[in-house]
């Protein structure tokens, strides 16, 4: 599948881009971002080291059953800062956190205040495209070299490229949840809702963070109108899996069978310091011998 126009000129959150051919998997440096927006919160790196690369076109290349795992790294490329990278990550350059998942639950203020700055930041948001990275792996996915994939981001960029081998452990942005009844909504649908309660509104956003929030002064938020679920009148939450919440267990139990599954593990874009995900690569080989375990390449690129 060849990247659309507006990735072809973005170097890869990993720094790699792959093709078949002749029955290898070839490593190929990628071209840098040519819109400074786009690289704005790409962390640096090292050069590549050939070493290294060779030695990762080995593992792929004897990958029967290649089950990746993604984090918030492989979507800087495409213009989402990640939490933690040096310098350029949100915890570098602000002393904001994410919302805590009791918080937004609790208390109606935070709730307005979370869906006025999600309002703001989403037409950005939702406009992020995927970058060479996502392309490159759902391609491997239709070449039948993926086995499975998971991903810690919200931000659908694996849907957007065409993946569909797909476990989205946090859930995704692209949805809105009603914490009532259940009823699952697109978050478009949710952003024409807020526009018409709040056709006079205004606010100048400052700041970005990896799950589409802006920065907005509590002055700026007062007057917002958050509507209530259409079906129950209950409370609105996206569904993806807050700060302080547990990912759904039968989620976790398939992503397990999958990695049970798997004869080899790639983590692309993520540190593992999300402790659901460093569960994910570890609890299903707790009971196996050395022999037995996939082998796994960390790429924190």
């Amino acid at each position: 599948m060849k990247c659309p126009q507006s990735c072809e000129r973005m170097k890869m959150s990993f720094g790699l881009t792959f093709k078949s051919a002749k029955g290898h998997w070839i490593a190929n440096p990628s071209w840098q971002c040519s819109k400074a927006s786009i690289g704005l919160f790409v962390p640096a790196s090292p050069p590549l080291d050939p070493e290294k690369v060779k030695e990762l076109q080995r593992f792929i290349t004897l990958s029967k059953r290649l089950l990746v795992m993604t984090g918030a790294g492989i979507s800087t490329e495409s213009g989402i800062p990640d939490y933690r990278s040096e310098k350029v990550g949100l915890y570098a350059r602000t002393d904001r956190r994410p919302i805590q998942h009791g918080d937004f639950v609790r208390s109606a203020p935070i709730r307005q205040r979370y869906w006025a700055r999600n309002f703001v930041g989403w037409p950005q948001f939702s406009s992020h495209q995927p970058n060479p990275a996502h392309w490159a792996l759902s391609t491997w996915e239709k070449l039948g070299k993926l086995y499975w994939l998971v991903t810690q981001n919200v931000d659908a960029l694996h849907t957007k490229a065409g993946s569909r081998r797909l476990t989205e452990l946090h859930g995704c942005m692209h949805r809105v949840l009603c914490l009532d009844c259940g009823e699952q909504t697109p978050r478009g649908v949710l952003q024409e809702r807020f526009q018409v309660l709040n056709p006079t509104w205004s606010a100048e956003a400052y700041g970005l963070a990896p799950d589409g929030d802006v920065f907005l002064s509590e002055e700026q938020v007062r007057s917002f109108q958050v509507p209530s679920c259409v079906q129950c009148g209950g409370h609105l939450k996206p569904d993806v899996v807050f700060f302080g919440d547990t990912v759904n267990p039968d989620k976790v139990d398939f992503v397990h069978k999958r990695v049970k599954e798997a004869d080899s593990l790639l983590v692309v874009g993520s540190s593992l310091q999300v402790s659901d995900l460093a569960r994910v690569v570890t609890a299903p080989c707790a009971g196996l011998g050395v022999l037995e375990r996939p082998p796994v390449w960390f790429n924190f690129f």
